[in-house]
């Protein structure tokens, strides 16, 4: 870590986050079956989707399981304002619901694209999921779900990543 600009600042928890991850499964499951296609936005959603699936679970639902790579940051810290998909849907959505995770959301292009992606598939359904919900100055298509509304700074940690390092720390911390 001697390459970076500082420690790291918790800013979540892991208790924390378990906490909101519950949260958000007792807000889902009503909403959604069985049948349900749980989608993740590879890469940084995995932490987050493996926790909520199993979440999922603890309240009675089984969600079927995907993932979507899209890229839209690669190692930068800012959006390249482009979607890179580096592989697409493995299950047949069509005619099925699809809930569609991601560990944070900011410009809100990786969303909108896999939602559409999702749509095009055949899905009856879309609906979206965060973790974190970062402000942003644009308008943008919000998701049906968020976990915690983050500030507006650079978050690694539980998914989230700094050139390709820190996703794996248990809270989530800013880098800023």
């Amino acid at each position: 870590m001697a390459d970076l600009p500082q420690t790291p600042t918790v800013l979540l928890s892991e208790t924390e986050i378990a906490r909101v991850v519950a949260d958000l499964a007792a807000r889902i499951a009503p909403v959604i079956d069985d049948e349900t296609v749980a989608a993740v936005l590879l890469t940084g959603g995995l932490w987050f989707a493996a926790d909520l699936t199993r979440a999922l679970s603890r309240v009675g639902r089984n969600v079927r399981f995907d993932a979507l790579w899209l890229a839209s940051y690669g190692d930068d810290k800012a959006s390249r304002g482009r979607i890179d998909v580096y592989a697409p849907f493995q299950r047949s959505l069509q005619g099925r619901k699809v809930l569609i995770l991601d560990d944070v959301f900011d410009t809100g292009l990786s969303l909108a694209e896999a939602g559409r992606i999702a749509r095009d598939a055949g899905a009856s359904e879309v609906l979206t999921c965060v973790f974190a919900r970062k402000p942003w100055p644009e308008p943008r298509t919000e998701p049906d779900f968020v976990g915690w509304e983050a500030p507006g700074r650079f978050l690694v940690g539980y998914g989230l990543d700094h050139a390709g390092t820190l996703r794996g720390l248990p809270d989530i911390c800013a880098l800023d």
